[in-house]
């Protein structure tokens, strides 16, 4: 099995689980380095090894690779907002969803709701 803290030699089991613990808590690397007195460079060698195995198991993963797929926003917030409604109301969170039948689905709050800002990210999850 892959152990991913023997990429980083004079890191210790226990001291890489640590780092691991402290991101997943959304620290800095700053506030990890001054914690754990390693180097702020080392950790972010860390983070960026760590990214990479999760961008590698989520690619590996992908929920989103054959069947059909369906397309979706939502508009979450207030049921009415003064002088404004559906779409145009400020207040309203936008979520964009995807969804493969019978199985899983995939959200996302975006921006806005143009192509623009859509596409690229159909593109990027769906095969």
């Amino acid at each position: 099995m892959f152990k991913p803290y023997q990429k980083c030699t004079h890191i210790s089991e226990r001291k890489y689980r640590e780092i691991l613990k402290l991101f997943s808590e959304d620290l800095s690397a700053t506030q990890i380095s001054n914690i754990t007195n390693i180097s702020r460079p080392a950790i972010n060698r860390i983070f960026n090894n760590i990214r990479q195995l999760i961008a590698d198991y989520c690619d590996k993963n992908s929920i989103f690779l054959v069947d059909k797929i369906e397309i979706d926003e939502s508009y979450f917030g207030a049921k009415r907002v003064k002088r404004k409604r559906g779409r145009g109301a400020i207040e309203k969170i936008k979520v964009f969803e995807m969804l493969k039948r019978g199985d899983k689905i995939y959200t996302q709050i975006v921006s806005n709701s143009f192509a623009t800002e859509l596409v690229p990210i159909i593109k990027n999850d769906v095969d």
